[in-house]
């Protein structure tokens, strides 16, 4: 029995899990946890990982490693760590990501030279607002990684080479799935300079080995480890609710949607992976469970107990502003407020339905890209949560299948792994079971009333 390892490294949380690499079968898994915030040290991560891996990689002949996506490690020559990593929920770059923008081509520019439209999640944005406010620390930087360049990096032993992925590197900003290389013009745009970046290595590639032996695949970004750990296929769109939240489709063609909604990622096997993300999912549940002085299996009873529509509440859940639409400084607003309505249950009505709301809009912004969804495959914490379930069914308007839960970011990382370690064409065809599948009951008045609520308070855009 052949024995592979997958690490998800996430904004809240490091996941590992040790599968069959022949049937996908789980093992063994173990978790840590990482501080809060929107930038972290990432000897933070590297700590947790240690703390993770100890005792659960005996036999383990190949590992992976999936992380967040954007986040800007920033290496000076000697391989330290010249400042605590920017994450990809940092909004303090968006005013650099417009002034990128306005300053290079317009949307229509960016599209077309890297698939996506800058935000303030992007590492171009970053290192532009790095070379901005702190010219110091700027100067000492040779290198920037993402997150799971430098983990990888470093279960390597520091070589002198780092290696990156297609799909991780596709959300930089400075590189382009179409044409499949780095674009240095847009580096020096950025940051007034150029610096080293990684080696993007080829998708089932062996990039190394860990201390113990261990192979290294190349690893990826979280939303491209989900793909390939829920095993996503043409017509699938896989949304995600976590503590962002995706919706994102495995495509044969690259796109360019200068509207700056779609950005045009690479997946993990050699496709691509059109996707939009809000700042918004998960934690929108939490927050109102609080407000509501509620655990979330009350919130999920109050849900179900209102009536779809809230009652007239509507919730425009932009807690920690947001991505998609691109409102970094926006905050949340609950719209419809009568003393009718406003009851505990159609609060908690209101939060499932204006975050899925959200990802149905981000569902319609790939349709217009020319994905055409055949069913949505509802993955992430909040995807468990029987009120998420069953009011996704109201929400989205073609067939609603909730995998089984898993860790699906550690599982892609893992089955990435012994698809280096077999050297095939294809990764392995790990058979996935459990599925629930809930035929769609749209109710468009919920839909409406969200986008009347969106046009109200946001109409000044």
């Amino acid at each position: 029995m052949t024995l592979v390892a997958g690490v998800d490294s996430s904004t809240q949380s490091v996941k590992v899990v040790v599968r069959e690499a022949e049937t996908g079968r789980l093992v063994r898994e173990a978790r840590g946890s990482h501080p809060d915030g929107t930038e972290v040290h990432p000897d933070h991560w590297w700590a947790a990982l240690q703390q993770a891996m100890d005792g659960v990689l005996d036999g383990v002949a190949a590992m992976g490693v999936a992380a967040q996506q954007h986040g800007m490690v920033t290496l000076d020559d000697a391989g330290e760590i010249v400042r605590p990593a920017l994450l990809w929920n940092d909004t303090r770059s968006a005013g650099d990501a417009a002034d990128l923008v306005a300053e290079w081509g317009g949307p229509q520019g960016w599209a077309q030279a890297v698939g996506s439209v800058p935000v303030a999640s992007f590492t171009v944005s970053k290192v532009r607002w790095l070379a901005r406010n702190e010219p110091e620390l700027a100067a000492r930087v040779s290198r920037v990684l993402l997150p799971h360049d430098w983990l990888t990096w470093k279960l390597a032993g520091c070589p002198a080479e780092a290696t990156t992925d297609r799909g991780d590197v596709s959300g930089t900003g400075y590189w382009s799935p179409a044409a499949g290389g780095y674009r240095p013009d847009l580096i020096e745009l950025a940051f007034g300079r150029a610096f080293d970046v990684p080696r993007v290595a080829s998708p089932h590639e062996i990039v190394g080995e860990t201390a113990a032996g261990i192979a290294l695949s190349p690893g990826t970004g979280d939303n491209m480890g989900a793909a390939l750990g829920v095993g996503a296929r043409p017509g699938d769109v896989v949304v995600s609710l976590g503590t962002s939240g995706t919706a994102f489709a495995v495509s044969d063609i690259p796109t360019a949607d200068p509207s700056g909604q779609v950005a045009g990622f690479a997946d993990a096997t050699g496709r691509f992976l059109p996707l939009v993300c809000t700042l918004n999912a998960a934690r929108v549940l939490t927050a109102t469970a609080s407000l509501l002085g509620a655990d979330l299996d009350d919130l999920t009873a109050l849900a179900l107990s209102a009536e779809p529509g809230s009652g007239g509440l509507v919730l425009l859940p932009y807690l920690d502003g947001e991505r998609t639409p691109n409102l970094p400084n926006a905050t949340g607003t609950l719209a419809g407020m009568t003393r009718d309505a406003m009851t505990p249950a159609n609060l908690a009505r209101a939060s499932v339905e204006g975050m899925l709301c959200g990802l149905a809009d981000a569902v319609d912004a790939l349709r217009a890209q020319g994905v055409m969804p055949r069913r949505i495959l509802l993955v992430g914490g909040a995807a468990a949560n029987t009120a998420v379930q069953q009011i996704a069914t109201t929400v989205f308007d073609v067939p609603v299948v909730v995998p089984e839960p898993g860790e699906y970011v550690a599982d892609g990382a893992s089955r990435q792994a012994a698809w280096a370690l077999a050297g095939s064409a294809e990764p392995p065809a790990w058979a996935g079971s459990g599925a629930l599948e809930l035929d769609p009951a749209p109710r468009p008045e919920v839909r409406r009333a969200y986008a009347e609520a969106f046009a109200q308070v946001h109409s000044e855009r």
